[in-house]
């Protein structure tokens, strides 16, 4: 006997699917679900086998479906009439679902719910999904402890170096409110990162992806932030995974991240779900070169080598390179001291350090322009050199 849940959102489908699936006697329709909500509620109970969806139901994206198959629900789904089907398909089995029937071959629909994962050919299966084309880009996540050393003003000057002479994004990943965009003077109403969370949970990132980064020039772009802190809990589990997928398929990307490590988890409706630091340790899992930046005053550097121990559960230590900020001759120690302090915890050859440049900061800060485009400089050259040992030739 087959369990089975139904949720139609309205369609005109409903009744056809109801009556077909009510006249065999080897399936009982548990419940005809209101919303989405309804339905993961009512497939925590793990009383059924099968979730009969329309593909167009809102909020059915793929955490959801990733919810049902851990309750040990199957989603079938319902493609509309209007649209191309390869292309329903295709969005079917971007979120998840592996089995879809259209909406003028319900009278397979009993067939399809009671064969398992064995889709019938009438029921006109999604077919896999193309994969995705080799990554050209390299992936490099910006970190830092707390106490502001200066973590995106280097992850946009290392964008900013990269984009003059490869295709570069620059994501805003940071789960406390990013300020990227303000320090690039991006004046938008529209969060990138939110619009990407949408895509990706309607499985149309790959082909819509240009909307929603914004072009600073012929190779640099960025994805902004959150528009405020508290809306962090819109970027679901996965979002960061497939958003830095998308963007190496178009080059390298930079990601500047938040400062905690903790993998907290967070209760909502339909259960438990990575909480809100998942999107900076996603991108630090990602990531081909995780770039550290401490700043070199005692406080500084006591929070780097502690940051830095808190990394190594992360990262592996060979994806690590440091960089020590605001290095000035008035702290009174010299390179090779802060090197011998970090003996241990990073090699000497993987730490860099960036002169303390305040003038040409807040030039940049106040024009809404990358440290490049305001001048050439001490900390210009010195984040060159770092881009130069990331990509070597």
């Amino acid at each position: 006997m087959v369990v089975v849940l139904v949720l139609a959102a309205g369609a005109s489908w409903e009744s056809a699917a109801l009556a077909g699936l009510s006249a065999r006697p080897d399936v009982v329709v548990l419940k005809r679900c209101v919303d989405v909500a309804d339905l993961l509620a009512t497939a925590a109970a793990g009383q059924a086998d099968v979730a009969v969806v329309g593909l167009d139901a809102p909020g059915l994206d793929a955490p959801a479906v990733e919810h049902l198959r851990g309750h040990g629900v199957r989603t079938v789904a319902i493609l509309p009439r209007v649209g191309d089907r390869d292309a329903l398909g295709l969005a079917a089995a971007r979120i998840g679902v592996r089995t879809n029937v259209g909406e003028g071959e319900l009278d397979v629909l009993g067939e399809v719910v009671t064969a398992g994962e064995e889709i019938p050919e009438a029921a006109g299966a999604a077919g896999e999904v193309p994969l995705a084309p080799r990554r050209p880009g390299r992936l490099m996540a910006v970190w830092g402890p707390a106490g502001a050393p200066g973590r995106t003003t280097v992850a946009v000057g290392l964008a900013a170096e990269l984009g003059r002479q490869h295709r570069t994004l620059l994501v805003d990943a940071d789960p406390y409110g990013g300020a990227v965009a303000q320090q690039l003077g991006v004046v938008d109403e529209v969060s990138g990162v939110l619009a990407a969370a949408r895509l990706v949970a309607t499985g149309q990132l790959a082909e819509r992806f240009a909307g929603v980064q914004r072009s600073l020039d012929h190779r640099l772009s960025v994805v902004t932030g959150l528009p405020r802190p508290d809306r962090w809990p819109e970027v679901r589990a996965g979002v960061v995974e497939e958003l830095v997928e998308v963007a190496q398929g178009h080059g390298h990307v930079v990601v500047d991240t938040g400062f905690c490590l903790e993998d907290d988890l967070a209760l909502d409706q339909v259960g438990a779900r990575p909480g809100r630091n998942r999107m900076t340790l996603a991108a630090l899992e990602s990531a081909d070169e995780v770039v550290v930046v401490g700043s070199a005053d005692p406080v500084g550097l006591s929070r780097l080598a502690r940051g830095l121990v808190e990394l190594g559960e992360v990262v592996a230590p060979d994806e690590v390179r440091v960089l020590v900020n605001r290095m000035r001759p008035t702290l009174g120690w010299s390179e090779r001291d802060i090197v011998g302090m970090l003996a241990g915890l990073v090699p000497g050859e993987r730490v860099h350090f960036l002169p303390d440049d305040r003038a040409g900061v807040d030039r940049a800060l106040l024009a809404g322009r990358t440290l490049q485009e305001v001048g050439d400089s001490g900390l210009t050259r010195a984040l060159a050199a770092v881009v130069a040992e990331l990509l070597p030739g």
